[in-house]
């Protein structure tokens, strides 16, 4: 099984994110999350550091330029989506990747407070 590290760089690049607004807050991850083509086309106009900015997770093991290095994407690469957050918490507690899921729930319970998302 891969072993992850958190990106703490994702962490605070994504915290920014929902502080500024910049996030969905009803999607279907399936929908929206981006597919190969569109990582290709985000890495012809961006840096691989601008690339990794979006996932939570990096992978222990591959180099740094290559995309088996970024796991546990919470964004269409424009936004932070709340389903991505949910993901990330769901994959990361599945397979037991305990910092990452923790990061990621953090930044979701981050999201509902900037959103105003309450259960009471």
């Amino acid at each position: 099984m891969a072993k992850y590290e958190v990106n703490e760089a994702a962490v605070a690049y994504i915290s920014k994110l929902i502080d500024a607004r910049q996030y969905v807050l009803d999607s279907d991850w399936g929908e929206v999350q981006p597919r190969a083509e569109d990582q290709n086309a985000y890495l012809e106009r961006h840096s691989w550091d601008e690339y990794g900015r979006w996932h939570l997770g990096l992978t222990v093991g591959p180099g740094d330029e290559t995309k088996a290095r970024y796991a546990f994407n919470c964004g269409d690469l424009r936004r932070v989506h709340r389903s991505g957050l949910i993901a990330c918490v769901y994959r990361a507690s599945e397979w037991r990747h305990k910092d990452v899921e923790l990061a990621a729930h953090d930044l979701l319970q981050h999201l509902d407070e900037v959103a105003g998302i309450t259960g009471r």
